[in-house]
């Protein structure tokens, strides 16, 4: 081929790339001049290689790339500029925020431990390679950098409700956090969203047992090991979520085999679930919290307290889920041999029913005046009678079958406590 025609081809070569890189600019592009006129923006400035211009804002990430800039119209094949490494994936909560980010087409990075078949659930959650898998050990800070270098957002979900020979509370909710805080900002890492737990204190009340819960002493202390290492992080601290009665926190553990005697025909609760106030929330709702806190300014450093929209006594929360499992079973107080399988449960295998769990449980959600709710991110919880449906359809007493479906009555919802109960009992009325 002669020089001449060489020379040609690399004009043409030029000419393509600068008009690939305009239409690039123009989807990323937030100006809708843009979008609309490329010749006035191929007149106003020339672009080379990936010095492009970007939004350097908190939402917005940091690189120059072409790769990196938000593009498409939406949905989850397009790229909506977050980067976001979600620590814990694996767990209940961890899906759904996986799922929630994916929607809107942010790519994700996925840190995990043990089989990477135990991942199959969250490959199919956003377009092709925008779930990314990367293994990591909570004790091997060079793995969990590995995770967080290409992030511009984390998500820490990590939590435990027992402690292993491996990995006590402190372990996890500590010194785990403080290494995730600590490596998030030495890399240069945005956002930093922590999940805590609501009733989390220094010396929350011992229910059942002199000792308070070290689970909620352990969540408190990493709050405080996050805020020095990442002063802007974001907190949540959710109540009992509930969503899936397999997996979640709140019917998983009351209907469990570990925790039930007998089948369903007695349910043991602490002084029978009248003198325990919960306000769960809906794990959709939680999910969605945390898309509006990345994509909210106001959030940065800020400390949420998310919870339900009404609150209720614990009984009255089971009795209901009970009418509609439609079956008959007795709420009585917790018995012998409640207690001889929890501390059974914490002293030899450190199953998740033990008495630590039990003193979780049946504390009352306190609220702190001042801070701010899932309300203050825009979102409006869903009430429990309004989400359980679904979720208990399929641990009704015939299953999901049903004879005459006209027969079967939805029962009435719950009854919220009342504003002189909570005072009787002392606990914080929001």
């Amino acid at each position: 081929m002669s020089t001449a025609a060489l020379q040609s081809s690399k004009r043409s070569l030029v000419k393509l790339r600068t008009f690939t890189l305009h239409i690039d600019c123009a989807y990323a592009s937030n100006d809708a001049s843009i979008r609309s006129s490329p010749k006035q923006s191929s007149s106003s400035v020339t672009y080379v290689g990936d010095n492009l211009p970007i939004n350097m804002g908190l939402n917005e990430v940091k690189s120059l790339r072409l790769t990196d800039m938000r593009r498409g119209g939406g949905g989850r094949s397009s790229f909506s500029g977050i980067v976001a490494t979600v620590f814990g994936a694996q767990g209940f909560v961890g899906g759904a925020t996986v799922n929630r980010l994916a929607k809107e087409g942010s790519q994700i990075i996925v840190p995990y431990r043990g089989d990477v078949y135990g991942l199959r659930e969250l490959r199919v959650l956003g377009d092709l390679g925008q779930i990314l898998f990367t293994p990591f050990h909570g004790k091997d800070e060079a793995s969990i950098r590995r995770a967080l270098e290409h992030s511009n957002v984390v998500i820490n979900l990590i939590g435990r409700q027992s402690e292993t020979r491996n990995f006590s509370y402190d372990d996890v909710h500590v010194k785990m956090a403080r290494t995730i805080a600590r490596l998030s900002r030495e890399c240069g890492v945005q956002r930093l969203i922590h999940f805590s737990a609501l009733n989390a204190s220094p010396n929350p009340p011992a229910i059942i047992f002199r000792k308070p819960s070290k689970f909620l002493t352990s969540k408190y202390a990493g709050e405080l090991a996050v805020r020095e290492e990442f002063p802007d992080a974001t907190i949540f601290r959710p109540s009992a979520i509930f969503g899936n009665q397999y997996s979640d926190g709140f019917i998983a553990y009351h209907f469990s085999r570990w925790v039930r005697p007998l089948s369903y025909l007695r349910v043991p609760l602490y002084a029978s679930g009248e003198k325990t106030v919960k306000a769960p929330v809906y794990v959709t709702d939680v999910s969605n919290a945390v898309y509006a806190a990345v994509r909210e300014p106001m959030s940065v450093g800020q400390t949420y307290e998310i919870y339900g929209p009404e609150r209720y006594q614990l009984r009255e929360l089971i009795e209901y889920c009970l009418r509609y499992m439609r079956r008959k079973s007795i709420i009585t107080p917790l018995t012998p041999d409640v207690f001889a399988k929890a501390i059974a449960n914490y002293t030899f295998h450190k199953s998740l029913y033990n008495v630590d769990r039990m003193q979780c449980a049946y504390v009352s959600d306190t609220y702190t005046p001042g801070l701010p709710t899932i309300r203050d991110l825009g979102i409006e919880p869903t009430k429990f009678s309004d989400a359980i449906g679904n979720i208990m359809a399929s641990m009704r007493k015939s299953g999901r079958y049903v004879e005459n479906p006209e027969d079967f009555i939805i029962p009435d919802p719950p009854k919220p406590v009342s504003q002189e109960f909570e005072l009787s009992y002392n606990v914080s009325y929001p």
